[in-house]
């Protein structure tokens, strides 16, 4: 079936179409027992197959030996060969021997396995503005599209790097991957690159031996060991400093760890997901980001669209943070009106699925027990200001709770000596958010006073 004009612009979104520009498009292959990466580089088409001589070669007895070809052109196109199990493109059989439109990030399942063409990293962090107001369609699409590659790719052991926007739920796709992988009853292990300072992060990464630094009074072993059997996510991996970037390569070259100051290395399995909001092939660029360890990363590239393009998830979003929000204050869940949808969906959502979670709380807490309207929300999208009397008991309810906790933390620090590491312990919060907290409060940073 030829593709005609009428396909092109009301149907798919633009960026389906080939980045031919960016040289890390390719062509991405995985099924039980392997996978393999095929750059798009001066090829017009793929013949997919068991056969030694097709250029993108699976060896699964689920797959045809001349199962596929991929016409690399602007558009692009997907044919079965008159394949024995057949070929789906999204979910639907594909007809024999008749060329179907294939877009960036639709997926191709050949026999057992799945075919994906994937935009290089630089494509793949390109913020899509162009599909902000799409209808409802076209982010369900999206979603759904999204929903089944997390389901494919789960079953394979490939490496995943998570690109999309901060909130946008790039924490919740690797749960999700986890969870419906073979290692689903093994441990999920994550760290936040950007909120460990760099003095700790490799201590808490690979862990320590007795000895190995000052205050070492015994051994702790490192998050890699402790999601050995499991997934490991390693969120905001472009705030990861160079030299720890370069240890982390080994780790996923070897496949083993060495705590600091142990001269044994220790083998671990481990299925590795990153995440970011930033575009990694600039930073390569720009020499803050080994090019080596993206590769390693990069099995796949999945991007995670924003809440603006994923309108038709709100409402179900904005109740069950509702009612998570008003059980917590022991009150019935809050009805949602139609108003309150509505300036829910209009809004453009630039924290997306965490701000939503933010201003359902707050709306929540600011009616006070009444019916949850607009005026609540504040979302800058109505004129109506909360009432005066709302705002004074809220700023009165957070000057008492700001002194509430200076004199918390004043007495902390009073018992502790001074002492910044056993005053955070008493307070049970990290040393970092006692600093933030000092600042916020405008309280002098103390010093360790002799006793």
């Amino acid at each position: 079936m030829a593709r005609d004009a009428s396909d092109d612009d009301s149907t798919r979104p633009k960026d389906d179409s080939l980045p031919t520009g960016d040289p890390g498009t390719a062509v991405v292959a995985f099924w039980d027992g392997g996978h393999r990466r095929l750059p798009l580089i001066d090829v017009e088409t793929i013949d997919v197959g068991r056969a030694e001589e097709c250029t993108l070669r699976i060896d699964h007895p689920s797959v045809s030996r001349h199962h596929l070809r991929l016409h690399v052109v602007d558009p692009m196109s997907v044919e079965d060969l008159g394949s024995f199990n057949g070929s789906r493109l999204n979910g639907i059989a594909l007809p024999p021997h008749e060329p179907q439109p294939l877009g960036v990030g639709d997926v191709v399942e050949v026999g057992s396995a799945i075919l994906i063409v994937q935009p290089g990293a630089r494509a793949a962090a390109r913020p899509r503005t162009e599909l902000r107001g799409a209808p409802a369609d076209v982010g369900r699409r999206a979603t759904e599209q999204l929903d089944r590659l997390l389901e494919l790719v789960a079953k394979n052991r490939i490496n995943v790097i998570l690109v999309g926007e901060t909130g946008a739920g790039k924490e919740v796709a690797a749960e999700t991957i986890h969870a419906r992988s073979a290692r689903s009853d093994q441990s999920f292990v994550s760290i936040n690159c950007a909120a460990v300072p760099e003095a700790l992060l490799e201590a808490e990464l690979f862990g320590f031996e007795r000895g190995a630094f000052t205050g070492a009074d015994r051994g702790k072993p490192g998050l890699l060991e402790a999601a050995h059997g499991g997934t490991f996510l390693l969120d905001e991996i472009g705030e990861l400093p160079l030299a720890t970037q370069a240890k982390l390569l080994r780790v996923i070259e070897r496949r083993d760890v060495q705590r600091l100051g142990s001269l044994k290395p220790q083998h671990i399995d481990v299925r590795f997901i990153a995440a970011t909001h930033r575009d990694l092939a600039a930073l390569v660029d720009q020499g803050r980001f080994r090019s080596d360890l993206l590769h390693r990363l990069n099995g796949i590239t999945i991007a995670v669209p924003p809440l603006r393009e994923r309108t038709f998830q709100i409402r179900e979003l904005a109740t069950e943070f509702a009612a998570a929000a008003a059980a917590d204050l022991g009150e019935p869940a809050p009805q949602l009106s139609t108003q309150v949808i509505e300036a829910l969906e209009t809004y453009a959502w630039p924290g997306n699925i965490r701000e939503l979670k933010n201003a359902i709380e707050r709306a929540v807490l600011l009616r006070e027990g009444g019916p949850l309207g607009v005026e609540h929300l504040q979302l800058g999208v109505t004129s109506s200001p909360p009432p005066a009397a709302t705002v004074l008991g809220r700023n009165a309810l957070r000057r008492d709770y700001a002194q509430f906790e200076r004199e918390r933390i004043l007495a902390a620090l009073e018992q502790s000596g001074g002492n910044q590491t056993e005053c955070a312990k008493l307070l049970g919060i990290s040393r970092r958010t006692l600093m933030n907290r000092l600042d916020a409060l405008d309280l002098p940073r103390p010093r360790k006073r002799p006793r």
